[in-house]
């Protein structure tokens, strides 16, 4: 059986994140670094930073299913996605200057 096309196995990644981010609330770094890695054969930097741009896509579609269910502490929300925004554009820089070898190293320990 000949391999699956890139476009075929990201939609199948990425349908597996869904249902993973749907069911647990969490899949982006997961989930997606690991599979891009090693399915899509994406460098790890471009795999990080993609798996963040998808987890916007993800939130936003999960959020109002949440939020229409009366699912989401607003009140820790908040503070929480603020301290999370600071962290990321540190971390987000940080791992920019790491060589692609430590950076898959902190991540299998996470």
């Amino acid at each position: 059986m000949p391999p699956l096309g890139v476009p075929v196995a990201s939609l199948m990644i990425g349908m597996l994140d869904g249902l993973f981010s749907g069911l647990t609330g969490i899949g982006g770094g997961a989930i997606l670094v690991p599979l891009f890695v090693s399915l899509l054969r994406i460098p790890q930097h471009r795999a990080h930073g993609t798996s963040l741009a998808v987890i916007v896509l993800v939130s936003m579609a999960g959020v109002p299913v949440y939020a229409q269910q009366g699912a989401i502490d607003w009140a820790l929300a908040a503070p929480l996605a603020a301290g999370s925004l600071v962290g990321v554009v540190l971390g987000a820089r940080l791992m920019l200057r790491m060589r692609a070898l430590h950076l898959r190293r902190v991540f299998g320990v996470l």
